[in-house]
């Protein structure tokens, strides 16, 4: 287990969401009885059983480690206690590996039936994914097992001002009346900040739900900040309560490199 601060405009929802986790496994892990967070909070964090270490090399930067392994920037950075975005060649660096493969050193009497089984997977995926052409192993091989991942039984939504139970419903392609019964609504009345838990089937297991608006929507308006001399996005992302992810995403910034001048969105208005 690890531990994370709670700061300044910090939910459970957002912490939910940077350590991959859900509301109610923080609430359950830190027996809250409330959603209400207070600043310099101390919040026991899930363990991820596939932390790995990566080892910093010259021309490595944060962004390009966290698209290598499927990352967020912000991740990176909370999980290794970083106060910058400086990196320098032999620094260890903690990943949470979101590899869905293992590798598997076949022993007497395996086949490729009963491994296939142990692994909820099948003979063909593990032959193609190994480019085999027979059936036949030999002991010592190396295999590597594709996993297949177990399915969530629900997304958490936080909502925003605007929605409505219809439009979120329509968004995730469900119906109210799923999204109340597993709530346990007995109103259709929400609060901005309120967390609902999505129903998810097959149909609607890949649905983002990035966007919702609902009636009187006007489109957002953002604060903007200039690029200053010894300026970074750490930096500026903490003084302005934000994410460095957040301010990537916002400004479309493929690179953590700014430019004096540039001007940045950083939020709301």
């Amino acid at each position: 287990m690890k531990t994370y601060t709670v700061k300044k405009g910090d939910t459970l929802y957002g912490i939910s969401k940077m350590f991959n986790t859900t509301v109610d496994e923080l609430k359950k892990l830190n027996n809250l009885n409330t959603n209400t967070l207070s600043i310099g909070q101390q919040l026991v964090i899930p363990s991820n059983e596939n932390e790995i270490t990566y080892i910093v090399k010259v021309g490595d930067t944060l962004y390009s480690i966290a698209r290598k392994y499927n990352v967020t920037i912000d991740e990176l950075i909370n999980l290794n206690n970083l106060s910058t975005t400086n990196l320098y060649p032999g620094q260890q660096l903690l990943i949470k590996s979101n590899n869905n493969e293992i590798e598997y050193l076949v022993k007497g009497g395996d086949n490729l039936y009963s491994i296939a089984k142990r692994y909820n997977t099948t003979v063909e995926a593990i032959k193609e994914k190994n480019n085999l052409t027979t059936n036949l192993l030999s002991i010592g091989q190396i295999l590597i097992i594709p996993l297949t991942e177990e399915l969530p039984t629900y997304k958490e939504y936080e909502v925003k001002r605007g929605d409505s139970l219809y439009n979120i419903a329509k968004l995730f392609n469900t119906t109210v009346e799923s999204i109340m019964n597993y709530n346990n609504l007995p109103t259709t009345i929400l609060t901005v900040g309120q967390i609902l838990k999505i129903p998810l089937t097959n149909e609607n297991q890949n649905v983002l739900g990035k966007s919702c608006y609902g009636t009187g929507y006007v489109e957002t308006k953002y604060e903007t900040y200039t690029v200053k001399r010894g300026d970074n996005l750490y930096d500026i992302a903490r003084k302005y309560n934000t994410t460095v992810s957040n301010l990537m995403e916002l400004n479309n910034l493929t690179s953590t490199n700014l430019q004096i001048g540039q001007i940045l969105k950083v939020r709301e208005i």
